[in-house]
């Protein structure tokens, strides 16, 4: 890269619990980035190392960087300790370290929010019905390393309409199951944990952990460590009974905890899927009832059924989410 050229540099991240992918904003289109590389976690020890190793590979070391960093964990403090990698750093000793000139820290699901306005239709797939009613909340859940939640609301600032991301931690609230099966899942789940949360089934563990109380339930202890790959694998062909009855079971719960984002925030814009999980089996969970216990709200159910339900296929939504805020 010929830095002589370019010496001031937006510098964007979306570091989740497995991968960080780095890239660099266009300064003026939000919906531009390039020079984009992923970097496994567990392979380095520190965020620190990896951007400094992405800084020194893209020859950046002598330009003025301004960077927006989405991590998968809460940033209200200096201190930063990551839910699902043991990261712990200053915001102000990184900035420091990598001479920053300036930094954002954002939740990663602020940054996916944030992206979800700018989505043209071929990055993102309709599943069920309702309408998106512009001007209206926004929700976003994930299921991925953990289960990462958003909300954008609509404001008014100076007289321009822009977006506000309400982040928090939605994916930690009580499970809360229907049904018998889900009831027995989380009869299992007491077994081993103190408290049941909606991210304990929906995330890559949580789906190995619905395979296990499945297992367990009817006695067969021969495969009670697959991977959430392979039960995604054998659920999707059904090949293996247990592991479609596990994705089916995930498909409905997740199902039923968007409804209650849509209801939390009367999310008439749309509730959305993201995460590194579903977007591999969108057809699947089509033939689940994951749109029927979306819907299904009792008094309430006229508020869902009019609220859309989409799957975000863009590859990048992070990176794309995380230049439109460092842009705003």
């Amino acid at each position: 890269m010929n830095t002589a050229v370019t010496n001031s540099i937006k510098l964007i991240a979306d570091i989740g619990g497995t991968n960080i992918r780095i890239a660099q904003a266009d300064g003026q289109h939000e919906k531009k980035f390039t020079h984009i590389e992923t970097y496994r976690c567990a392979e380095y020890g520190s965020l620190a190392e990896v951007l400094n190793l992405y800084i020194d590979t893209k020859q950046l070391n002598n330009c003025t960087l301004d960077a927006c960093l989405a991590i998968a964990c809460p940033v209200d403090n200096d201190i930063i300790s990551m839910t699902n990698l043991p990261w712990q750093f200053s915001q102000t000793e990184l900035k420091a370290t990598l001479k920053l000139n300036s930094l954002a820290l954002i939740n990663d699901y602020t940054a996916i929010a944030m992206a979800i306005p700018l989505l043209s239709d071929e990055q993102k797939v309709k599943v069920g019905g309702g309408e998106a009613v512009a001007g209206k909340p926004i929700s976003v859940c994930g299921p991925g390393t953990g289960l990462g939640v958003a909300n954008l609301v609509p404001v008014s600032i100076a007289g321009k309409s822009q977006w506000h991301c309400v982040s928090g931690e939605g994916g930690h609230v009580d499970f809360a199951p229907i049904g018998e099966q889900e009831i027995a899942v989380l009869r299992f789940l007491n077994t081993i944990k103190e408290r049941v949360s909606y991210e304990q089934l929906l995330s890559g563990y949580g789906l190995e952990q619905i395979y296990q109380a499945l297992a367990h339930k009817a006695s067969d202890e021969e495969q009670v460590h697959l991977s959430a790959q392979d039960i995604s694998k054998q659920g999707i062909d059904n090949s293996c009974h247990l592991c479609h009855q596990a994705l089916v079971i995930f498909c409905q719960a997740l199902g039923s905890f968007a409804g209650n984002l849509a209801l939390i925030m009367n999310s008439q814009g749309g509730v959305y899927i993201a995460g590194g999980i579903v977007p591999r089996f969108i057809d699947f969970l089509n033939t689940t009832k994951f749109r029927e216990r979306f819907e299904t709200k009792g008094r309430l159910s006229h508020i869902t059924k009019q609220t859309p339900t989409y799957v975000i296929t863009e590859q990048q939504p992070g990176l794309l989410g995380a230049a439109a805020y460092l842009l705003q």
